[in-house]
């Protein structure tokens, strides 16, 4: 059993542009248009935003300059044609609980406790406790009675359900009826896909002093990663380090 303290993730997906459909496209609409970004999200978001106006050729010349203006002028639909894929572990069951309630623009694939054998498991420890010996202690104590009730749950369970034929349901049987008394700390793993527009949304919910520290970290991580991705979409964000050590972002343009 390990502890774990903080977030990963990893940036797994994102998108391809294919040019030759979009000449094709501007062929047939006579018209001509070219980018500087090499960003696939960067490049579509712009394609979408000129499509609004048939401003091909026109106006701000620049990536980074046609998007800041969408952003500032709120123009959020255009962003939704923004896609990335996450792979965050090292994350409780508390943060995919709250992460999942963001619903609009996000698709989620999380590790199954059904299936998947958790006599292994970690466990995710908030900082403000194990920052402080006698609260870790507690928290320590009773991650490992929770465990231990699991595990022999699963033999309990499997010996109860032995006439099964089929091994995998013998053991998801055992397994979703022993997870009940696995607590909120046990880590988990989630894949994530979301469009531009919903990312900002939660990194401006979620980034922010109010919201509980560990999804906050996770929000932090992620627009670090877009920042590097995509400044042209996420460059307006500054991150900042509160009293406590932890951090947080902030804009002038938000809920774009």
């Amino acid at each position: 059993m390990n502890i774990i303290r903080q977030p990963r993730v990893y940036l797994v997906g994102r998108q391809q542009v294919d040019s030759a459909q979009i000449e094709r496209f501007l062929a047939d609409q006579q018209a001509a248009w070219s980018t500087d970004s090499e960003v696939g999200a960067e490049k579509l978001c712009e394609l979408a935003g000129r499509l609004c106006y048939l401003s091909f050729g026109k106006g701000r010349k620049s990536n980074a300059e046609y998007l800041a203006n969408l952003i500032e002028s709120a123009h959020g639909s255009v962003l939704e044609h923004a896609v990335w894929n996450f792979l965050i572990a090292g994350v409780s069951r508390s943060f995919t609980h709250e992460l999942v309630r963001h619903r609009a623009g996000f698709g989620y694939s999380q590790l199954s406790q059904r299936y998947v054998d958790e006599s292994t498991a970690d466990f995710v420890e908030p900082d403000c406790i194990a920052d402080d010996p006698r609260l870790h202690e507690i928290w320590l104590a009773s991650i490992r009675q929770s465990h231990e009730a699991y595990c022999r749950l699963v033999e309990g369970l499997a010996a109860r359900f032995a006439r099964e034929p089929d091994p995998t349901l013998r053991r998801k049987l055992a397994r979703q009826a022993a997870r009940s008394v696995l607590p909120n700390a046990t880590e988990t793993k989630i894949f994530v896909t979301a469009n531009g527009r919903a990312l900002r949304h939660f990194i401006e919910a979620r980034a922010n002093q109010h919201a509980e520290v560990e999804i906050r970290k996770v929000a932090i991580l992620i627009l670090r990663i877009l920042q590097a991705e995509s400044p042209a979409l996420f460059g307006d964000y500054r991150i900042l380090a509160l009293p406590d050590g932890t951090e947080v972002a902030e804009t002038a343009h938000r809920k774009v």
